[in-house]
């Protein structure tokens, strides 16, 4: 069967069973619209928390960001991963105590103001928002090249399917459809990563094989090997280079972990569990199926990039009239350049593809000698690695098939729970709790089913004009999240003198900076194109890249409110001992009624 019939068939079945999910578990109530009813089990949870956090950047943009930084790609797993520790121990538990639908409501409870609240809206629209468009270009990037659809095409079909079952279905059906999402992409993205390995190392088992000897009897270890093949070639280092600054790579993992522990999307999931003490298992049991992929990624990475190395220079032996040998362009590469997202130039003629550092003045020098022109790949899609990795290494269309099946299903099930998130607080942040208290249910649940339609309509339209890399728009997501929502629910937690004025400039302070930053900065989130990066320059705040800038708004997040709050009226005395019984542990494996 030809890879475009069978990868049909299996989206597919896929889009199905989501859909026939949603259909079992549509929401009759706003509980099970905003929670889920609050009666899902911690290990199911879990596993929904893992897919709605495993986005198109986890499955698709962030193996191809450690294919192309080696190392320095280590603060993504370093980042998303820790961001749960922090969720388990010093923010999960406890807001699942305070018993509130969403985190705005929280703000708005604790700073006992609705202007916190609406702050609170307005700062979780922008970090989601932003966050969903990464899963919309992971979304159009699956579907422009196995289905063979132009970009705009597979967003508004992706867009489709999420408007049937997370307007359907709310929480409840997201969660559901959630699990099925997990089951779909892990096996989808383990699969292919267990072929690999074998073909390249021997090793059936990822995580191992990254450190295991070539499988061509040479002895030489892959690491080794592939430090060489890109050495070799003009590029840094693989093993050792890194992102920037070290400064830059540690203020970038610390903005990644607390914008973890920031995002409203994922925050709410811990609000469907029966009890306390099911917060905090709940977070234990999405970081061991998120460690599933989460290991078995640099092995993906790394292994792609050796793929892709010895691939293009090598080429594939073609033959023409009267039997003469040539080097002819790899296949896979001809049907990822219909996509527009790999490009090259053949400039000298050889009929192979030269892909080396034309900046590397030493090496540019030999390449010249060799009668090379310059670098011939001019474009080279991060986004497109995982997808492509298949195809690079000869595996079965099966396999190619499910890989697309995984990463639509990492895009969507992220994109639900975000779209969700945006939804809830419109509905039920805005409508109910400032402009319409006397709302009935009946009514608030159609607001906010009308609510994620109008924020499905808002993120394709983002979609439509992707800025960035996947990962890189969502590390700018991590940052706003990380600059605003995260200090003012540890403040809210943990400090029971803060108080709303504080927490209102706090906020404003914090993500203000941090926008103003990227926006400064060469326009990363709107100039199509751009590096995720961008261009280190001596404007850089001591070397920190605007991705990495959430940490720094953090902190001005933290001092502006504590500041504030010490010359203004303390909270009242009400709140104070509400923080108190907040942080009490006494009954917390019986508080099913909070």
């Amino acid at each position: 069967m030809d890879l475009q019939t069978l990868t049909y068939l299996v989206v597919g079945f896929t889009f199905a069973l989501y859909i026939g999910i949603a259909f079992w578990a549509r929401a009759a109530t706003t509980g099970e619209f905003y929670a889920a009813g609050r009666g899902v089990h911690p290990v199911a949870n879990g596993m929904a928390t893992a897919a709605d956090w495993m986005s198109a950047a986890s499955f698709i943009s962030m193996a191809g960001l450690i294919a192309f930084n080696g190392y320095g790609a280590s603060v993504f797993l370093m980042g998303w991963t820790g961001g749960y520790v922090l969720l388990a121990l010093l923010l999960a538990p406890y807001l699942r105590k305070f018993g509130k639908f969403t985190v705005p409501e929280f703000i708005g409870d604790r700073y006992y103001s609705r202007t916190a609240r609406i702050v609170a809206v307005i700062c979780l629209i922008i970090a989601s928002v932003t966050y969903v468009i990464g899963q919309m270009k992971g979304i159009g990037v699956a579907f422009s090249r196995f289905l063979e659809t132009e970009y705009d095409t597979g967003l508004y079909i992706g867009m489709g399917i999420v408007f049937i079952y997370a307007v359907m279905g709310g929480m409840k059906g997201i969660t559901y459809t959630q699990i099925a999402q997990y089951c779909v992409l892990i096996f989808a993205y383990t699969v292919p990563a267990i072929f690999i390995s074998l073909n390249i190392t021997g090793n059936p088992v990822p995580q191992l094989g990254i450190g295991s000897t070539m499988a061509d009897g040479s002895g030489t270890f892959m690491m080794d090997r592939l430090d060489q093949v890109v050495t070799d070639l003009g590029f840094k280092e693989y093993t050792t280079q890194v992102m920037g600054s070290k400064l830059n790579m540690f203020v970038y993992t610390l903005s990644l972990m607390i914008g973890t522990a920031g995002l409203p999307h994922v925050i709410i999931r811990f609000f469907t569990v029966p009890k306390v003490k099911d917060a905090r298992s709940s977070a234990g049991w999405a970081l061991v199926f998120i460690a599933i992929l989460y290991t078995t990624a640099p092995a993906v990475g790394s292994m792609a990039r050796l793929n892709l190395m010895n691939t293009i220079q090598t080429g594939e032996v073609g033959t023409v009239e009267g039997n003469i040998e040539i080097a002819k362009v790899p296949q896979w590469m001809t049907n990822w350049e219909k996509t527009g997202l790999l490009q090259w130039e053949d400039k000298n003629g050889d009929g192979r593809i030269q892909y080396y550092n034309d900046k590397n003045a030493e090496f540019a020098a030999k390449a010249e000698g060799w009668g090379w022109k310059g670098n011939e790949m001019t474009k080279v899609d991060r986004d497109i690695m995982v997808l492509a990795n298949p195809e690079i290494a000869s595996l079965p269309n099966w396999v190619i098939a499910l890989v697309v099946a995984g990463g639509l299903a990492a895009a969507l099930s992220t994109a639900a729970g975000l779209l969700l998130a945006i939804s809830s607080s419109i509905s039920h942040d805005l409508l109910k709790g400032v402009f319409i208290p006397d709302i009935s249910e009946k009514n608030e649940l159609l607001a906010g089913r009308l609510a994620m339609a109008g924020a499905i309509g808002v993120a394709g339209y983002f979609g439509l004009h992707p800025p960035d890399f996947a990962a890189g728009t969502v590390a700018i997501a991590f940052g706003l999240a990380a600059s605003s929502i995260f200090p003012v629910l540890m403040m809210g937690i943990f400090y029971k003198k803060m108080n709303r004025s504080g927490a209102i400039w706090g906020m404003i302070s914090g993500i203000g900076v941090t926008m103003l930053y990227v926006f400064q900065h060469k326009g990363i989130m709107f100039i199509p194109g751009t590096s995720f990066l961008g261009d280190m320059g001596p404007s850089w705040f001591l070397g920190i890249s605007p991705n990495a800038f959430g940490a720094v708004g953090a902190l001005v997040n933290f001092v502006v409110a504590i500041l504030v709050s010490k010359v203004t009226a303390p909270p009242p005395d009400h709140i104070q001992h509400l923080v108190e019984d907040i942080r009490v542990p006494k009954g917390a494996d019986t508080a099913t009624d909070h």
